[in-house]
């Protein structure tokens, strides 16, 4: 045949009988007719041109590039040598340096044989075929391996190491790191069961929201429910959205903590969410001394509705409390305004320029104390006419049946609100989250390296970091991380 891609192909043991120099390169090799006889192979002197019109795709170029590719193929050729297997890939590299360079493309589909013939036969499986050698023009000699897993895992990147630790600290915590016994269950109050983790998050105009709560260490090991509850939500729609993180933490010790928890966070998500627009409205145009009004006065409803369901229910109002913690975060991304407000222990953090800084609203006693009032309170320092009172027979007055019961004295009312600069990180957690990072500062430094990228972490790296353990805190942990773009 004159060439193409039907061309014939030559055995290599009749090749090498006939003194065929590329006997030894011939593909793919022992290539036999329909008819099972082998095709007979040509002469000797004809053999370079034959494989110059056969090559699959042709060679750039007129008839006198053929003939000069062809002569010097089998200038390159080497000496006759006996039936053997295919030598090693060391010959092919020489055999490249010397040869033009293809123009690299499929082989024949017919069994024709390609421009550079590979080294190896029979052919092999992609994951162990060698690299092909480049020709000084930058085209492969042969065709490139394909990726597989196998060269994959040589090839590629080792994996970064584990970001989660199990603690920092001086030394390992005393409990199990994993969930160890379930908290009993009534079988007529399913609905009071809650789970021992939950994680959530969003992201909306300039900052993205991460927010967890999970079980203690002790929790854990003596089977009691998670006493910190969470609530996002999300009210309202475009520039109007406002999105609310509330958490709670129920009174230590008492057996329906998680349950007066979980109502708190409710009651004032409800209160929020009846009044979005209005805050949205506050908070776009920086109105501080409306905001702090009016969400003290939602809090201390929705705490006084608390206190009441506990009477409903004839609980001891004092057990069925819960502390709250509040987070506003309007979707606006021209507003970059953030609103703390809340009632309770817990703690304001801001991670700035790879730092810590305590940004809990501090509390003066003016807003704990206030001028003595009748059957509540100290006594004056004087009487009116100025005779001032040194001594205190610790006698006990007995409660007026005219005047109600005095109130013990309430937990003062925190507001913040903050305007976030890029790569800041808000953090408002409960006191199982403040309370080490206040007081170790392996875990601060650790909390510090993971969140000051440029990205914040998705829902399992944040879970994994909040829960690393520290000895000592083993109390429930809920934290809420707001990054801004």
């Amino acid at each position: 045949m004159a060439g193409g891609t039907g061309g014939r192909t030559e055995t290599g043991p009749t090749s090498a009988r006939r003194g065929d120099p590329k006997a030894t390169g011939a593909w793919p090799p022992g290539a036999d007719r329909a008819d099972g006889r082998a095709d007979p192979a040509p002469a000797p002197a004809r053999n370079a041109d034959r494989e110059a019109s056969e090559a699959w795709p042709p060679l750039a170029g007129g008839a006198g590039d053929r003939a000069e590719a062809a002569r010097a193929s089998a200038r390159s050729a080497g000496p006759e040598v006996p039936e053997a297997p295919p030598s090693g890939a060391g010959r092919t590299d020489r055999r490249a340096e010397k040869e033009p360079a293809p123009v690299p493309g499929p082989r024949s589909a017919s069994g024709g044989r390609s421009a550079v013939p590979p080294e190896r036969a029979p052919a092999p499986e992609a994951s162990e075929r060698p690299e092909g050698a480049r020709a000084p023009g930058g085209a492969f000699a042969s065709p490139p391996p394909v990726a597989t897993q196998l060269d994959l895992a040589v090839t590629s990147a080792p994996p970064p190491p584990s970001s989660a630790l199990d603690y920092v600290g001086s030394g390992p915590p005393t409990y199990d790191p994993e969930p160890t016994a379930l908290p009993a269950a009534d079988p007529d109050e399913l609905g009071d069961l809650v789970a021992d983790t939950v994680l959530d998050g969003a992201r909306y105009g300039a900052w993205t929201l991460r927010a967890v709560s999970l079980r203690g260490d002790s929790a854990r090991y003596r089977g009691e429910p998670r006493r910190d509850a969470l609530l996002t939500a999300r009210f309202g729609v475009g520039e109007q959205t406002l999105v609310l993180v509330a958490m709670a933490t129920g009174a230590r010790a008492t057996p329906g903590a998680h349950l007066a928890a979980a109502e708190a966070c409710w009651l004032i998500g409800r209160a929020v969410g009846r009044t979005h627009q209005r805050l949205a409205e506050d908070i776009r145009a920086a109105r501080r001394g409306d905001l702090k009004s009016g969400l003290h006065r939602l809090t201390d409803r929705s705490l006084g509705k608390l206190r009441a369901s506990a009477v409903e229910q004839g609980l001891d109002p004092e057990e069925y409390s819960a502390s709250l913690r509040c987070l506003l975060l309007p979707a606006d991304p021209d507003c970059r305004t953030r609103v703390f407000f809340g009632v309770g222990e817990g703690g304001l953090f801001r991670l700035r320029d790879g730092e810590w800084q305590d940004i809990e609203p501090r509390v003066s006693p003016a807003d704990t104390t206030g001028e003595p009032v009748l059957g509540f309170g100290s006594p004056p320092a004087e009487t009116p006419e100025g005779d001032r009172l040194t001594m205190d027979l610790g006698i006990p007055t007995p409660p007026s049946p005219y005047e109600p019961a005095p109130e013990p004295p309430r937990e003062p009312f925190r507001f913040r609100a903050s305007v976030a600069r890029p790569g800041d990180v808000l953090v408002m957690g409960t006191g199982g989250l403040a309370d080490p990072l206040r007081g170790e500062p392996a875990f601060c430094a650790y909390l510090a390296r993971r969140w000051s990228g440029r990205t914040p972490p998705g829902l399992a790296a944040f879970l994994a970091d909040t829960q690393v353990r520290v000895k000592g805190y083993s109390d429930d942990r809920t934290a809420a991380a707001v990054w801004e773009a």
